[in-house]
Formats: structure tokens, C-alpha cells, sequence
């Protein structure tokens, strides 16, 4: 765990070597690594590759095709690129020509198009080094932040966990212990945590890392169509299978499944999903041939699985298949030191997209940021801090720009939190019950859960409380009197 910085890569579409020394060396200073390519077909092998963050191009470049040796409109890439990855950021370099009214002009003509086609500027060889540095800046930020899990194939990162809390440490050092066995994983945890970054360094700090990870939302489907993108069909085997299909099963096979959201498949589902995974063998949908397979089994969930069971909606059975080893995400209000590390982590990740250099973090806002309660977590804080890149101006990431969210960030009044502590108590220690809860705060909390989830719509609200438009208009009345109503 330390300090890191990502390596952004850039491709020099170019063939003219004093650029690319003078291109190369700012790049190195900068901690960037810069990939030289000499022709259009390359260029477009690299991007394809899917780990280029930025391209300088010229407009003239020669081609692989073209036997005649004649050098091609470097117009060509560059529409290649706008119509396979319109958000990719690229500047055009022409050489500069004589200082004449024709060539001029000339100059000018091809900076308007290149403008117009999607450029984001246009420079004259030789470039000057501060614009260049300039760009790399907005276009590339790299501020440093704090990673305790990473991993790269050649130049394309497989995942990062960005953060220097304890809790999140201990998770990860838990996940690196159980990655070498062949233990089924069952990772807990609120919407937005996480969950999924944790379940592939499982998978690649695993024995199984050079075979497939294959992943499922178990939410998404409906059981009859679960069963079939699970353990696949033959052909015929219902209306539209026109041919034979692999399920997931099968194409982890000697790798990872992980089946997200476990808890939403139907109990009936269930049983057929615990014998698979007992026997490792199954028949595809309309079919009676068995097919074997060798899979290890991550999960997740959002909900408490052991009142699921409880509760009868899920088999006990296939908890005990399921969590072999078990892990469970703190949210992110119980780790906030993680907070300006993701923010920057975000800052880098976005800047890019609204050409926005930024330089420093408000600090009334890492303030609201430490005392807002994130029910949705590091995914909830991505969104806000997206929000604000977009929205604002200047160099200072701030809410300044977006009052809106200064609403939305309100911290739990005490009322609130005091409920709030208490729901999460009893989750925490699986007792549902409502007994000792007097009357009134039951009401309470029932009437400003409904508010939120109608978004403040009180006709919608007190139809699904049962209660008369008059009634529910009384309680809100009552609750903002008493400081336990501040948004809706």
C-alpha cells in the first residue's frame, strides 16, 4: 500500500523522430508512457487494445495499404477514431510551412477542420512544450492518491482499490488469503461498495487468474431466463433457440463465476443452482447430455442473508454452499478517511471529460463530504464528484457551482441519526423485531422512509401509507417543528 500514481498512456501517431524525442521526454518527466506508432494501421491496432488515454496525431501519415509510398491524409485516423471512441482526446501537429499568405492560410484551413472534426486543438511543429505540458494536465491529471490493491496487463489496468482506512485493509488482506484456496466467497455489503473490485482481486490473486471471469446479475433476469444464461439451452429448446447456446457455467469453466445479488434468485431457482454446485454438473436447458465443469463461486449481496434464511426466502442450505469464506465491506461513512483519496481518484478518472485542470479541493466541501452519511456509498460520492467537475468553473473543485447538492448532502439531524444507528444496529446483529420501539417513532420513521423513497411526493407517499393527504400533511408540519424533517 502507498502513495501511486496511474500510468496514462499516449499514442504519437507520427514518424518524425526529433517530435517523438521531444514528445518522449516530457512524457517520461510527467510519468506518462508514450507508445510511437508510424502508420494509420497500427495506430488503430494500438487503440483497439483499449488502453490509450490520449493521441497526438498528424495530419499527414503514411499507411501500410498504400503502396506508392505517398503519404495519407491524417484525417483518415482521425475520423476512425471519432466514430470507434468519440471520447477519446486527440491534438493534430502539422509541420509548420513557410510564412507566406497561401501557406497561411493553408494552415488555418486545416485547423478549423481538425477543429471541426473533433480535435481538441491544434499545434505547429515544433509544439511548445509548456502547451503541451498544459494539456497533459487537463486532459491527463495524475494527482497521487493512496491504493492498497492493483493490477495491470501490459498497459491496460485490471482494477484498483483507492483508500488507507483500516477497515478497508483488513478486507483486502482477507481477500489475498482466501485467493489461493478453492473456497465458494460470499462478500456482504451496502449498494456501491465495492463489492465486485473485491471479488476480481480474488479472482486474480487466484490459481484460476489465467481462466475466465465470468459474471451474472442475478437481479436482471427472471428464473426461466436465469436458468438458461446459467446453464445454457439446446437448440429448440424454447421458442427463438435457434441454436446451441454455452451458459456461464460453462464458459468459467476452470475459472470464476461470480453470481452478483444472490439473494434475488427465486427459491425454486435455488435448489437447481445447490445441486450444480454440490456435483459441478448440469444439463442445459432442453437438453439430457451432463456436462462437467471445474468453477469456483464468488457472491455477493446487499442484504442480510442470514435473515433472508430467517425469513425463508433463501435455502440455508445453499448459504452454507455459498459462503465457504465470507467478507463484509464496511460502507463508506464508516471509513471516511478513505474520502480524499477517492475524490482525486475520481478528479483523474474525469477531469478529462470537461477539459478542467483542477489543482485543489474545497475544503468546505471535503467538510460536507465528512459529515454526510453516503447511503450510496463510494458510487453515491463518484456521481457528486462527477457532478461537480461538470458543473463548476475554475481550478478549485467546489459545490459552489452546484447549490443543488448542498441539499442533497444535508447531514442526519439527531433524530434521524438516532434511527438511522438503530436500523443499523439491529441489521448488524440480524434482529428485526420491533418490540420496544414505541409507537410514535415507528410511525416516524415509516412516514419519512416513504417520503424519500416517493422523492418527497406526499399525494404518492400517503397513498402507500394508507393515510388521508391531510394526515401525512399534519406529521410533516409536526416533524419539521421538531428539526427531524429538513428536506422534503
Amino acid at each position: 500500500m502507498g502513495e501511486q500514481k496511474d500510468f496514462a498512456n499516449v499514442l504519437i501517431a507520427d514518424s518524425d523522430p526529433e517530435l517523438a524525442r521531444f514528445m518522449l521526454e516530457i512524457l517520461a518527466r510527467k510519468g506518462i508512457r508514450g507508445h510511437l506508432v508510424g502508420n494509420k494501421e497500427k495506430a488503430i491496432d494500438f487503440i483497439s487494445k483499449g488502453s490509450c488515454d490520449f493521441i497526438f496525431t498528424s495530419d499527414t501519415i503514411s499507411s501500410l495499404t498504400d503502396m506508392s509510398g505517398q503519404r495519407q491524409d491524417g484525417f483518415e485516423l482521425l475520423g476512425k477514431v471519432r466514430e470507434n471512441w468519440p471520447e477519446l482526446p486527440v491534438v493534430m501537429i502539422t509541420k509548420a510551412r513557410k510564412a507566406d499568405a497561401q501557406n497561411q492560410q493553408q494552415t488555418i484551413k486545416t485547423a478549423v477542420r481538425a477543429v471541426r472534426q473533433g480535435c481538441c486543438d491544434f499545434l505547429i511543429k515544433p509544439p511548445d512544450r509548456e502547451k503541451i505540458e498544459t494539456l497533459l494536465d487537463t486532459f491527463l491529471p495524475n494527482h497521487s492518491v493512496s491504493t492498497i490493491a492493483s493490477a495491470h496487463e501490459d498497459t491496460r489496468s485490471l482494477y484498483r482499490i483507492v483508500g488507507r482506512s483500516v477497515n478497508l485493509v483488513q478486507i483486502v488482506e482477507l481477500a489475498r488469503k482466501i485467493a489461493p484456496t478453492s473456497a465458494p466467497v460470499l462478500i456482504n455489503g451496502e449498494s456501491g461498495t465495492g463489492k465486485e473490485l473485491i471479488a476480481y482481486l480474488i479472482h486474480h490473486r487466484s490459481r484460476r487468474a489465467q481462466g475466465s471471469y465470468i459474471k451474472i446479475n442475478c437481479a436482471a433476469l427472471s428464473d426461466s431466463l436465469l436458468e438458461s444464461e446459467l446453464f445454457g439451452h439446446e437448440k429448440g429448446a424454447f421458442t427463438g433457440a435457434c441454436a446451441q447456446r454455452k451458459g456461464r457455467f460453462e464458459m468459467a469453466h476452470g475459472g470464476t463465476l461470480l453470481l452478483d445479488e444472490i439473494t434475488e434468485t427465486p427459491i425454486k431457482f435455488q435448489a437447481k443452482l445447490l445441486r450444480v454446485l454440490e456435483q459441478q454438473d448440469f444439463e442445459r436447458v432442453g437438453g439430457n447430455e451432463s456436462v462437467r465443469v471445474d468453477v469456483r463461486i464468488i457472491s455477493t449481496t446487499n442484504k442480510n442473508l442470514l435473515e433472508e434464511v430467517r425469513q425463508g426466502r433463501f435455502r440455508q442450505d445453499l448459504y452454507y454452499r455459498l459462503s465457504g469464506a465470507r467478507l463484509v465491506i464496511c460502507p463508506l461513512r464508516e471509513r471516511k478517511e478513505d474520502l480524499t483519496d477517492l475524490v482525486w481518484y475520481f478528479v483523474n478518472l474525469y477531469a478529462h471529460e470537461v477539459q478542467r485542470r483542477i489543482t485543489k479541493l474545497d475544503s468546505v466541501m471535503m467538510d460536507i463530504f465528512a459529515e454526510y452519511h453516503w447511503p450510496g456509498n463510494v458510487r453515491q460520492l463518484r456521481n457528486v464528484v462527477r457532478t461537480s467537475l461538470t458543473l463548476g468553473a475554475g481550478p478549485i473543485l467546489s459545490l459552489a457551482d452546484v447549490s443543488w447538492l448542498f441539499d442533497e448532502l444535508q447531514p442526519l439531524t439527531q433524530q434521524d441519526r438516532a434511527d438511522y444507528d438503530l436500523s443499523r444496529e439491529k441489521h448488524a446483529h440480524n434482529d428485526f423485531g420491533l418490540g420496544g420501539v414505541p409507537l410514535e417513532q415507528l410511525e416516524r420513521r415509516a412516514i419519512l422512509d416513504t417520503l424519500r423513497q416517493t422523492r418527497g411526493n406526499q399525494t404518492k407517499a400517503a397513498k402507500v401509507l394508507g393515510i388521508s393527504d391531510r394526515t401525512l400533511r399534519d406529521r410533516i408540519h409536526r416533524y419539521r417543528r421538531e428539526g427531524c424533517l429538513q428536506l422534503v
